[in-house]
């Protein structure tokens, strides 16, 4: 069997280039990867791989204004017809920019709703295939597969614009083609699937039945519920440390309790550094009980800068920045992470006491590890920055239902609230491990470490399941 993988972006390069799956894969295929990593950092990431993969560039994606206008009124008219909460305040945000580009948004946005009104969404959808059918990229992506003969092709990303080409040229050709979805959030607070694949691989049963809802094209039969691999590490052994040399790494007491704040993005987490600076007030003044450490992991789009005025301030903070790297400043698809990384998130995740965010999936991440979870739904400015009280913005998002539903977290609506949630979890590290549990078998019905095989599994399935043998494999890799 041969397979194709695109891999768009950082998290892709997370989930399916760092740690087993291409040797998992390579057991029964040869394997090309497209990727966007760039020549000098490349041998990074190629070197720990199987020596038989071959490496080759995605190209950059260019559409014309008739294509781009397709998919803003897709994406637009998916909005309309999914109706989520978080889909309704994107539909509300006002067009910005100049008076040439609030028109064309504003007439996309038209047009969307026009299709959704009338039931047209998908007929949208395959005239939007049509115009990318046109482009001239689909004519690199048809010289790539015709020479190398995939027996499938597999995504680790279904929304960058950038896979449109690759993917219909696939579809061209008759190569079966697959998708991962790659997030919790992805299908009910995202936009519109950028292409339509043949299969579609989820992390459970109710991100399927997510994926039906939002897309009535797309049958049972073609969703195939295989985990997620950016999970694989934390139930790796062989890349676990004890937590006395996790603190030491980190420069922490492994007397004392620790306590991670992991960070959001500048545009969706203002307040971030603020929460950070509320957070150690309360320790000082001793409101947050037994002196706990705080490790601030930002995420790893934000260079951390922000949080430089609130690290002065206080300077016991454990700082940690993710090691992922910056190849091309500006664009967060280029962002890359690191092995170490990877590896030190699991160490993180596994042996913090606990940990507090705005309403990440750090959530899930910790509860994997059935470690408590506080999030900071208070505002500290006031007006609030959104316009509204951040709890209303933010916990009303479908994806986050179950986190409030199960009781998997406790939601602090006030600097007291954080102080009396964080002293009970660190009092009682058990408290809501029901909650959790349920909400880590609803999300990720795979036992961890297990992901990168379903997928390996589903691919010869739909690749028709020719194996290679030892003789094939030795061979490809001469």
């Amino acid at each position: 069997m041969k397979v194709a993988i695109l891999i768009p972006d950082g998290v892709g390069v997370r989930n399916f280039i760092i740690g087993k799956f291409l040797h998992e894969l390579n057991r029964s295929a040869e394997i090309a990867v497209y990727h966007v990593m760039p020549d000098h950092v490349l041998p990074q990431y190629a070197g720990p791989a199987p020596e038989s993969v071959t490496w080759r560039p995605m190209i950059p994606y260019n559409p014309d204004h008739v294509t781009t206008a397709l998919q803003y009124a897709l994406s637009y008219a998916h909005m309309y017809s999914a109706n989520t909460a978080s889909m309704q305040r994107a539909l509300a945000r006002k067009a910005k920019g100049s008076f040439g580009s609030r028109a064309y948004l504003n007439a996309s946005k038209f047009a969307g709703r026009t299709a959704s009104a009338l039931g047209l969404v998908d007929r949208l959808d395959d005239l939007h295939c049509a115009a990318v059918d046109r482009r001239p990229e689909i004519a690199y992506y048809r010289r790539e597969f015709e020479a190398f003969r995939p027996d499938v092709l597999f995504c680790s990303h279904q929304r960058p614009a950038s896979i449109a080409p690759a993917v219909l040229a696939a579809r061209q050709l008759g190569i079966p083609t697959a998708s991962f979805i790659f997030s919790w959030d992805n299908l009910s607070s995202k936009g519109r699937i950028v292409a339509p694949f043949d299969h579609y691989f989820v992390w459970s049963d109710y991100m399927a039945e997510e994926l039906t809802r939002f897309y009535p094209r797309v049958t049972a039969d073609r969703i195939h519920v295989v985990g997620t691999p950016q999970f694989d590490p934390y139930g790796d052994p062989s890349i676990q440390w004890t937590r006395e040399e996790f603190f030491r790494r980190v420069g922490a007491d492994p007397s004392r309790k620790l306590i991670c704040f992991s960070g959001g993005d500048a545009g969706t987490c203002p307040e971030d550094p603020l929460h950070v600076e509320a957070i150690l007030q309360l320790i000082r003044s001793g409101a947050i009980k037994g002196n706990p450490q705080l490790l601030v992991r930002p995420v790893p789009v934000d260079d951390g800068a922000r949080y430089k005025k609130v690290r002065e301030a206080y300077p016991e903070i454990l700082y940690c920045q993710p090691e992922w790297l910056f190849t091309d400043p500006g664009h967060w698809s280029k962002i890359i992470p690191t092995a170490n990384d990877t590896q030190f998130l699991a160490n993180l995740t596994a042996h913090a006491d606990m940990n507090i965010n705005l309403g990440s999936t750090m959530t899930l991440d910790f509860g994997l590890h059935d470690r408590p979870v506080v999030n900071t739904a208070f505002d500290v400015n006031d007006p609030p920055l959104f316009g509204m009280p951040v709890y209303e913005y933010y916990y009303k998002y479908d994806h986050f239902q179950p986190v409030i539903r199960f009781g998997a977290s406790r939601i602090a609506r006030s600097r007291e609230q954080l102080a009396e949630f964080v002293n009970a979890y660190l009092d009682n590290p058990g408290l809501d491990r029901e909650g959790r549990k349920r909400l880590v078998e609803q999300q990720v019905n795979v036992p961890l470490g297990q992901s990168s095989r379903r997928i390996k599994d589903a691919l010869e399935r739909i690749g028709g399941g020719r194996q290679r043998t030892p003789e094939m494999v030795l061979t490809a890799a001469v």
